[in-house]
């Protein structure tokens, strides 16, 4: 038997060997959103409890925007916005973008593995529109109009109504609800936390987190990096890459040359061969922060004794989450109404010259440092005339 006539033989048998893998659960909705990494997933008919996740922590696609969501028992459908898996925090927010519409109807995280640490008591106003925008009132744009203005004071203090006495001359109350942790002020979110399953450890050291069976729930922590060489899956997918495809070469140049052999039997001439190879440059781009001086050129602000900003802004800097105190030293950006700890922004526009939260860029595009990097095509002269 030929070596060309036994080729299918051998593919065959190496389609036997392959061993069989369980189908991978997806890591992503076709509309966007975040990774999904366990305890999430996505599983097969949208089941909340499937194999690909941890009882309580299905996901699905929207089937309108294939956006990622997360469906709350007791209060309906959320889209996804972050998923903070070292930290074990999930961030999500209305589809119609109207955080406030959903509180006013229900909000109950009960019956899910989710809590919060921090939770917010909140009152919502019905006021007339005229008064409330005399009376300074920030009023909340998807449940307003041109008649009337929804507004919202927390409890016990507001950073936004410094004057009850708007409140009670121009507005009456409408409901008051308590929430989790939320992005008071833009409405942009609910952040909830879980605790079980606990995967922080696992994750601060570079493994995979996921069942350690098919049936059972428990749980364990695989592909562990070992100290001074690869992790077991990175040897055997090197293994598998370079193993399969110098296998597949051996066979075809053992069959190449044997053709040649039994073509000069016949008499045939080897036709020369002219390689020619040639190698593009490669762009590089490099993306900085900014630097200290024009960091310190940005405005700072220190809290007097009430704690109050000057401006609308969550009382709690959102790099750091945790809330503003009297006499803490704030920074701003030019041309961007969030502040945040002198800090914890300094840090941040060291590395990235933008907002963490709206994006804006205060001195227009961060730096960009193109370069190439080529070597001499050996195919030039072919080009020549």
């Amino acid at each position: 038997m030929s070596l060309l006539t036994s080729l299918p033989f051998i593919f065959f048998l190496l389609f036997l060997l392959k061993p069989t893998a369980a189908q991978p659960c997806p890591t992503s909705c076709p509309g966007g959103g975040p990774q999904i990494n366990f305890p999430f997933g996505l599983n097969p008919q949208g089941s909340p409890n499937g194999r690909c996740s941890y009882p309580g922590f299905g996901l699905s696609c929207s089937n309108k925007t294939q956006q990622l969501v997360l469906n709350l028992p007791e209060s309906g459908e959320f889209i996804v916005r972050y998923i903070d898996y070292e930290a074990q925090q999930i961030w999500i927010n209305d589809p119609n973008f109207c955080l406030p519409q959903r509180f006013l109807h229900s909000f109950n995280i009960s019956g899910t593995p989710f809590d919060s640490e921090f939770w917010y008591t909140f009152t919502f106003f019905n006021c007339s529109a005229i008064e409330a925008a005399e009376g300074g009132l920030r009023p909340i744009p998807c449940l307003s109009n041109q008649n009337y203005s929804i507004v919202a004071s927390q409890a016990p203090a507001d950073i936004f109504v410094d004057s009850t006495d708007v409140l009670q001359s121009a507005c009456h109350p409408i409901t008051t609800f308590t929430v989790p942790f939320v992005w008071y002020g833009w409405w942009d979110g609910v952040r909830l936390e879980w605790s079980k399953p606990d995967c922080r450890s696992c994750i601060q050291g570079r493994g995979d987190c996921r069942f350690k069976n098919s049936t059972a729930l428990e749980i364990g922590c695989f592909n562990l990096p070992t100290q001074g060489g690869l992790p077991r899956g990175a040897k055997y997918g090197i293994i598998i890459g370079i193993g399969i495809p110098g296998l597949l070469s051996l066979i075809g140049l053992v069959s190449f040359i044997g053709s040649r052999v039994r073509w000069y039997g016949r008499g045939g001439n080897l036709t020369s061969l002219e390689f020619s190879t040639s190698i593009a440059p490669s762009p590089a781009v490099i993306i900085t922060g900014l630097d200290g001086p024009t960091i310190e050129s940005y405005p700072k602000t220190k809290l007097g004794e009430s704690g109050r900003l000057p401006k609308p802004n969550d009382n709690i800097c959102p790099i750091c989450l945790s809330e503003y105190q009297p006499k803490d030293t704030l920074r701003t950006i030019p041309e961007c109404s969030h502040y945040f700890h002198s800090d914890c922004i300094d840090e941040w526009l060291k590395m990235k010259a933008s907002c963490p939260l709206c994006r804006n860029s205060p001195g227009g595009p961060a730096e960009v440092i193109p370069s190439m990097s080529s070597s001499p095509s050996s195919s030039s002269s072919l080009l020549s005339p």
